[in-house]
C-alpha cells in the first residue's frame, strides 16, 4: 500500500499526498525487496528509518564497502539484486569498490546513493560532498541510472532491477539526488508511477544446433572434463547439473565457488587431481565458467600438451573464444542450456573411457593419501593443514553451515582441503580475488538463509572488515569467525634489515583478536591447537552466539603471495 499524508488544500477539500521518500520504498516493497544493506548519513538517514518503520530489514554497517560486499553475495544466494544503501560521495566511492566486485562476479547487486545537486555539480560550485557520482560509476559497472523527479522513481528502480539480473548478472548504480526525497505529488499518480518488474531474467533457450555440436565433441573424447564455476552455482539449476554430470559420466572439477554442486566427496569429482586433468583432458566442457585468470586463461603449462578442444556454456556471447578457441559455444542460461543436454543425450549415452576414470581416480585417491597425515597433525602452534583438517571435519558433520573464506594461504588452502556438500555453502573472494569480503559476506549469508556461518579469515583479509564484529553482535547473528593469526600478511617472520620499523608484511605479535569480539558482548576464545579449534568451533555452531576464534598458526607456516606468487613481480636487480 501506498505511504500517504495529507494535506489541506482548500476549506472542506483534502488531497492524498506522497514524496519521494516513501515513493522509493514503496518501489522496493512492489518488487519484493524486503533487506537492505547500508551506512546512514546525510542525505539517506531518514529513508533508512523509514523504511525500516515499513517493514524492511535495513542492517547498518561500520563501513559501506562491507555493506556492499553484503549486497553483493545476497545477490548470489537470492538472484535477486542485493541493494547497498550509502551517502553521497565517500560514502558511495566506499561502496563503489563492492559494485565493481559485483559486477566482475556477475552478481546481482543496486548500489543506491544520496547525491549532491545537479545543478551545484554540474558548475561545480563547491556543494556538501560534491561529486558526479553517475560518471564516476558508469564504467565499473553493468548500468546506472541518476533519477530526477519523483514521478520517475519507480521507472529508474525497475530499470535497475532488470539490468542486475538479466542476462549476465551484474551491479548497477541509482542515482537519487538529495531533492528528490522532498518532492511531493498526488499519492494516486504516485501509485501509478510504480513498476513491478515482470520476468526480469527470462529464460534464453539454447539453439539445438549449439546443443548437438557441444554433445558431439564430448561424445567424441577420449579424456573428456566438466568444469563447474560459480555461474553454474548461481543458476540454481543443482539436479539438472547433477543429473547431466552423472549421465555423462565425465569427472567434473568445480571452480571454488562451485564446491557442493556435487558433493566434492561425488566419484567423479576431480577436485584433488586438478592438475592432471587439466592437463591430459582432450575435451573441456565449462559450464558457468570463464577461461580467465583463475583457469591461467586456458593455456600455457597449467594445460600441458594434449591438444585441446573446448565446449563453453554460458549466457554472455562475448564470452566465446576471450582467451582461446571455443569449437562449441553454447549460448544461454546454465538451467536451460543443461536441460537441453539432458533432453538430447537419449537414454543409451556412453560413459566416458574407462581407462581415463581410472587415472582420474588413481591420482585423486594418492594425492588424498598423501594429504591425510597433514590434516591430523595436533601440533601446537598450529599449521594451515591440521587447522583446515579439523574445520573439514566439523564442515562434514555440519553440510549445511556455509562457509565464508578469505585471505591468502588461509584461502588457498581451504579452497583444497575443506570438502563441501551441498551447493553455495562455500563463498570466497571470486574473480577478482579482493581482500574484505568476509564480515559483509558472512552477515549477509546469516541474514539471507537464517543458517550457521563459519568464516575462516587470513589475519591481514580480518583487517579490512574486522569492525563488523560489532555489526554481528548489534545484530545478534550465528556467525563463528576463525582468523588464522600467524602475525603477518604470507607469514609472520620477516625482518626489516633496513631500520627500526617492523618488516612491511609483519603485524603486532600475539595480537588477540578474540579480545575484539568480548569487547562487543560476543563470545572469544584463543585457540593453539586444533583440538582446541575444533571444540571452540562445534561450541560456537552449538550456541549460535557470536563467536571469533583466535586461531594461534605458526608465524613460519604460509608462502609469499600464497599460490598466485607467480603473479608477483620480483625485481632481477642485486644491490652491490
Amino acid at each position: 500500500m501506498l505511504n500517504t499524508a495529507t494535506k489541506s488544500e482548500a476549506p472542506g477539500t483534502e488531497q492524498e499526498l506522497t514524496d519521494g521518500f516513501h515513493l522509493v520504498i514503496d518501489a522496493l516493497k512492489l518488487n519484493g525487496i524486503d533487506t537492505v544493506y547500508g551506512v546512514p548519513g546525510i542525505p539517506i538517514t531518514d529513508l533508512g528509518r523509514m523504511a525500516q518503520a515499513e517493514g524492511i530489514r535495513v542492517l547498518s554497517f561500520r563501513h559501506e564497502q562491507n555493506a556492499g560486499y553484503a549486497a553483493s553475495i545476497a545477490g548470489f544466494l537470492t538472484k535477486r539484486p542485493g541493494v547497498c544503501l550509502t551517502v553521497s560521495a565517500p560514502g558511495f566511492l566506499n561502496g563503489l569498490t563492492a559494485l565493481a566486485h559485483a559486477t566482475t562476479n556477475c552478481f546481482p547487486m543496486i548500489l543506491i546513493s544520496g547525491s549532491s545537486e545537479r545543478e551545484i555539480v554540474d558548475l561545480q560550485q563547491g556543494d556538501y560532498e560534491e561529486m558526479d557520482q553517475l560518471a564516476i560509476a558508469k564504467p565499473l559497472c553493468k548500468a546506472a541510472f541518476r533519477v530526477l523527479h519523483a514521478q520517475d522513481i519507480g521507472i529508474g528502480l525497475a530499470r535497475a532491477i532488470r539490468a542486475a539480473v538479466s542476462g549476465r548478472p551484474g551491479g548497477v548504480y541509482l542515482d537519487l539526488p538529495a531533492k528528490l526525497f522532498g518532492q511531493v505529488m498526488d499519492a494516486a499518480a504516485g501509485e501509478k508511477s510504480l513498476v513491478k518488474v515482470i520476468d526480469a531474467a527470462p529464460e534464453q533457450i539454447p539453439s539445438p544446433s549449439s546443443v548437438k555440436r557441444a554433445l558431439d565433441v564430448l561424445k567424441s573424447a577420449k579424456r573428456p572434463l566438466i568444469i563447474l564455476g560459480k555461474g553454474a552455482a548461481y543458476a540454481q539449476a543443482d539436479e539438472a547439473i547433477k543429473n547431466f554430470v552423472e549421465k555423462s559420466g565425465v569427472p567434473f572439477l568445480p571452480m571454488s565457488m562451485a564446491k557442493g554442486l556435487l558433493p566434492d566427496l561425488h566419484p567423479q569429482c576431480a577436485g584433488a587431481a586438478r592438475s592432471t586433468v587439466l592437463k591430459e583432458a582432450d575435451v573441456v566442457m565449462l559450464i558457468g565458467a570463464r577461461l580467465n585468470w583463475l583457469l591461467s586463461h586456458g593455456k600455457g603449462k597449467t594445460w600441458g600438451e594434449a591438444p585441446k578442444k573446448f565446449i563453453q556454456v554460458d549466457i554472455e556471447p562475448k564470452e566465446m573464444d576471450s582467451n582461446v578457441e571455443i569449437v562449441a559455444p553454447v549460448v544461454g542460461d546454465i538451467g536451460s542450456c543443461v536441460s537441453a543436454f539432458l533432453d538430447a543425450m537419449g537414454a543409451n549415452w556412453s560413459a566416458a573411457p574407462s581407462d581415463w576414470l581410472a587415472t582420474v581416480a588413481k591420482k585423486r585417491d594418492d594425492n588424498v593419501a598423501k594429504m591425510a597425515p597433514k590434516l591430523m597433525s595436533n601440533a601446537s602452534p598450529m599449521d594451515y593443514h591440521g587447522a583446515l583438517g579439523a574445520l573439514r571435519a566439523i564442515i562434514a558433520e555440519r553440510p549445511d553451515t556455509i562457509f565464508v573464506n578469505e585471505g591468502a594461504n588461509t584461502l588457498d588452502l581451504a579452497r583444497g582441503v575443506v570438502d563441501m556438500h551441498k551447493p553455495r555453502k562455500r563463498l570466497d573472494v571470486g574473480t577478482w580475488g579482493v581482500m574484505g569480503i568476509g564480515m559483509g559476506y558472512s552477515i549477509a549469508a546469516a541474514v539471507e538463509t537464517g543458517l550457521p556461518v563459519l568464516a575462516v579469515e587470513g589475519d591481514s583479509a580480518f583487517g579490512f572488515s574486522g569492525m563488523e564484529v560489532e555489526t554481528i553482535c548489534r545484530y545478534k547473528l550465528p556467525i563463528c569467525v576463525v582468523i588464522f593469526n600467524n602475525d603477518g600478511i604470507y607469514r609472520g617472520t620477516d625482518v626489516n634489515s633496513a631500520g627500526d620499523d617492523p618488516a612491511t608484511t609483519v603485524f603486532v605479535k600475539g595480537s588477540r583478536y578474540d579480545k575484539m569480539m568480548e569487547a562487543f558482548g560476543g563470545v572469544g576464545v584463543n585457540a593453539t591447537s586444533p583440538d582446541e579449534l575444533k571444540r571452540a568451533v562445534n561450541a560456537a555452531l552449538d550456541s549460535g552466539k557470536p563467536t571469533l576464534i583466535n586461531a594461534v598458526i605458526d608465524p613460519a607456516a604460509g608462502s609469499e603471495s600464497g599460490r598466485i606468487g607467480n603473479l608477483n613481480p620480483q625485481s632481477v636487480l642485486k644491490k652491490k
